[in-house]
């Protein structure tokens, strides 16, 4: 809060900013109440309440996303009431007093403050649940994290912070797998869990479908992944209990390796699906899909079903054609370094080793031929030293040299340009028709966009604790803060489908925005206030924040109201 004092007129402005909007979606949610019920205030040595610390924190991870060491900071300039606090916990705002609000979030039961919170919000707000879609992220760490190893604390398991398969290609950083399962309607966050960081994806999926099952009181639920679903194990555990699954079908599977094979010699009766129109570029042309059933289930007894996209098609080709260009202008200059006469390639394992690497790092080995070829190169010097005369004695030395040629693999390059374009997806679901397996399965970016938002807005990845415990608290406000940047973007979107709104002028230079973000959005309000002016003997005057008619229009669409954004007097 700011005070200026003039004439005897004294000036309170109060930042809101956005917070107002959050709140509102906070209330109807019940999240305070929830986290009142799972974090009491049951020690009075506590001066600042724990849920009080979490909201703040949660709201600071909305509209802002700084460091615990400067909460306080960020706080100062906010009105109290907009920030979930009183007064007197303003000057209580460090990065320890949160950071023990943090360790009692560990400490609580935490899966069941999720289900309470996903159930409220499932029934406020409707969200459907015959549809949903799971994935994994890496969470990367810089730093060594020595005591993050999986130990308990406090009679609770810990993540163990270590090195494993980086999907953000970063091998040289420890990381957690962190899962998390959406909503086809809307892309709402219904589920997390934080993984060691070197456990693979396929040993997640039973587990969670056992909590989604719970959640969504019955299990006739589609539930979507990636290939590493594709496990007996994971399809029978949802398939014996009445689930249904669409995934990839891995080229790993014998099942893939025959279909290709197959293709090569007969030709499949493909049929069209779907027509995807390219919204991208104007000189690309729509994506069309076809799909065909295989003849052969798998070997679990599931349908499984091909497809060809256009668009892969030639991605494929593109790819395929930049790899063998690369790889041929790296063995070329290979071989321009073995034919140098300074070469330090001298010996055949490490010309071996050269080649393997090239053809390894290019993806090219299945189409490309290299052959070493070696020739001797005779030298003579003189058997001792000193000045050269008729009796001089030479010794002949004889050194190999290497040398490489290549041919590209003509019937290999055929092989994969017959299968260009093509993708399996397998179902137990025998009701679903091809376009629906398909559309279905393309609604899996809503999951990743969701990964792309939790790194790029909420900078999951700028870690400023130490212990495991206490990451392990604060991802789960971060879930949180997902659940309600969700739930705020689905509000608007769907305001704007009724009203029939196409954009909203949300980008700079008033730029027309076609699917508004939250992150967006309540940029929007950065730097609202609300002010009075006080003198004495004089009625108070309140100025609420004199709003653009964009703002007003976005106020509109949220079904928020003036009232939101009053502040009550000190």
């Amino acid at each position: 809060m700011r005070i200026q004092k003039s004439g005897g007129f004294v000036l309170r402005s109060k930042t809101v900013g956005a917070l107002p909007i959050v709140n509102r979606f906070l209330s109807r949610m019940r999240f305070q109440e929830v986290l009142d019920k799972y974090l009491p205030l049951d020690d009075a040595r506590i001066k600042l309440p724990p849920s009080r610390g979490i909201a703040l924190l949660l709201r600071n991870l909305m509209t802002a996303r700084k460091p615990l060491y400067a909460l306080g900071e960020w706080a100062e300039p906010f009105d109290p009431a907009v920030l979930g606090l009183e007064r007197k916990h303003m000057k209580l705002l460090n990065d320890d007093r949160v950071g023990r609000c943090l360790d009692r979030l560990f400490d609580a039961d935490r899966p069941a403050l999720i289900l309470s919170m996903v159930v409220s919000v499932v029934r406020e707000f409707k969200v459907r649940l015959n549809q949903l879609h799971n994935d994994s992220t890496t969470v990367s760490f810089f730093g060594k994290y020595i005591d993050a190893d999986g130990r308990q604390v406090r009679g609770k398991p810990t993540p163990r912070i270590t090195f494993g398969h980086s999907k953000k290609r970063r091998p040289d950083l420890k990381q957690l797998l962190y899962e998390l399962t959406v909503s086809n309607d809307g892309g709402i966050p219904l589920h997390y869990q934080v993984h060691d960081g070197n456990i693979t994806d396929d040993q997640t999926h039973r587990q969670t479908w056992d909590v989604l099952r719970e959640l969504a009181g019955h299990p006739n639920f589609l539930y979507i992944a990636d290939s590493k679903l594709c496990t007996e194990a994971n399809m029978r555990h949802i398939a014996e209990r009445g689930g249904r699954f669409v995934t990839v079908l891995p080229q790993t599977r014998s099942e893939d390796a025959w279909f290709r094979d197959w293709i090569q010699s007969h030709q499949i009766p493909w049929k069209h699906v779907w027509t995807r129109p390219n919204t991208r570029g104007l000189t690309k042309p729509d994506n069309v899909y076809r799909g065909h059933e295989s003849p052969h289930c798998s070997a679990e007894g599931f349908r499984i079903l091909w497809f060809h996209s256009s668009e892969k098609q030639r991605q494929d080709r593109i790819t395929r054609e930049d790899k063998l260009d690369r790889a041929r202008r790296e063995l070329e200059e290979l071989r321009e370094r073995l034919l140098s006469k300074r070469t330090r390639l001298r010996k055949r394992e490490k010309v071996d080793k050269a080649v393997a690497s090239i053809l390894s790092s290019t993806g090219t080995r299945q189409w490309i031929d290299v052959e070493v070829v070696v020739t001797s190169e005779s030298n003579y010097r003189q058997s001792r030293p000193g000045r050269p005369s008729p009796k001089t004695a030479y010794q002949r030395e004889v050194r190999k040299r290497y040398d490489i040629r290549w041919s590209q693999r003509v019937e290999a390059v055929t092989y994969s340009a017959n299968t260009d374009g093509i993708f399996p997806l397998i179902t137990n679901d025998r009701a679903l028709s091809l376009r629906r397996v398909l559309r279905i399965y393309k609604r899996q970016s809503r999951v990743e966009k969701r990964h792309e938002q939790l790194k790029s807005v909420r900078e999951v990845e700028s870690q400023y604790l130490k212990g495991a415990a206490r990451i392990e608290a604060l991802l789960c406000v971060f879930f949180l803060a997902q659940l309600v940047d969700a739930l705020i973007e689905r509000e608007l979107r769907q305001s704007m489908m009724r009203q029939r709104i196409r954009t909203l002028p949300l980008y700079p230079e008033k730029r027309k925005c076609r699917f508004p973000t939250t992150d967006r959005l309540l940029e929007l309000f950065d730097g609202v206030q609300c002010h009075t002016v006080k003198k004495p003997g004089v009625v108070d005057e309140y100025f609420p924040p004199n709003f653009t008619p964009l703002q007003s229009q976005v106020l509109q669409l949220l079904g928020a109201k003036m009232g939101d954004y009053a502040v009550a007097d000190d």
